[in-house]
């Protein structure tokens, strides 16, 4: 039976004891019964997996003796996407969930000339990531950025592989045939509406090549999902 991972940002990688604070305690002796004796998992969110023993089974402040520590490998290349969020909060987060769980290591909020959304609730989404890494069994948090504007995040992209995928009528290779395996890529994601002409010109002069994401026009959201997910094949 697999041993139950709960998240511990503050855990130090030096300590022998950790006390879980009030929610993950309620959850792990309330809801799934454990006590004094069980074995546990904890992530630090960077790559730590903690194998713990529950010595004080308290449901408001659970402790563990940390037995061992094993630092996971990280992923070969990064994965990153720059989308635009948008208004309906439900399906930009159900994107964040679902990301995660596939592989994703960085997400950038894309504030574009056509973003409805420019301000996000960042506590609400980080939490979802953290779900989303438990459930999936990693060890790696990815990384939400702060809303960046089209421009820095163009002007800033370091990446070897960088890619623009937008509707606009031009010829432009499909993302699988553009993508080379074993190099960090940046894929952007418009919004609602898409990008604007101006928008792709100035990516394209920063070196981003076209892609297309397939045939039929995605919402942002299933288009970030089928980045994600091509990307993460691709490697």
């Amino acid at each position: 039976m697999e041993l139950p991972i709960f998240y511990a940002s503050d855990l130090h990688p030096d300590a022998d004891h950790y006390t879980m604070n009030e929610d993950t305690s309620k959850y792990c002796i309330q809801v799934l019964r454990h006590e004094n004796g069980d074995y546990v998992l904890l992530a630090d969110g960077r790559g730590r997996k903690y194998t713990a023993v529950i010595t004080d089974d308290n449901r408001k402040r659970c402790i563990v003796r940390i037995t061992q520590l094993d630092q996971m490998l990280p992923p070969e290349r990064a994965l990153r996407i720059a989308i635009s969020f948008t208004k309906n909060t439900s399906r930009i987060e159900w994107f964040l969930e679902k990301a995660t769980e596939i592989g994703i290591q960085t997400i950038i909020p894309l504030v574009t000339q056509r973003t409805e959304k420019e301000k996000i609730k960042a506590e609400r989404l980080q939490g979802i990531l953290v779900s989303a890494m438990l459930q999936s069994r990693q060890y790696y948090l990815p990384e939400l950025q702060e809303p960046q504007a089209f421009d820095k995040v163009i002007q800033n992209a370091a990446e070897p592989q960088r890619f623009i995928a937008h509707c606009l009528p031009e010829q432009k290779r499909s993302l699988q045939q553009a993508m080379q395996p074993g190099k960090d890529t940046l894929i952007l994601i418009g919004p609602e509406g898409d990008f604007t002409p101006e928008e792709v010109k100035a990516a394209l002069d920063k070196d981003f090549e076209p892609v297309s994401l397939g045939t039929t026009r995605l919402r942002t959201e299933t288009a970030g999902m089928v980045a994600v997910t091509l990307m993460n094949n691709g490697l």
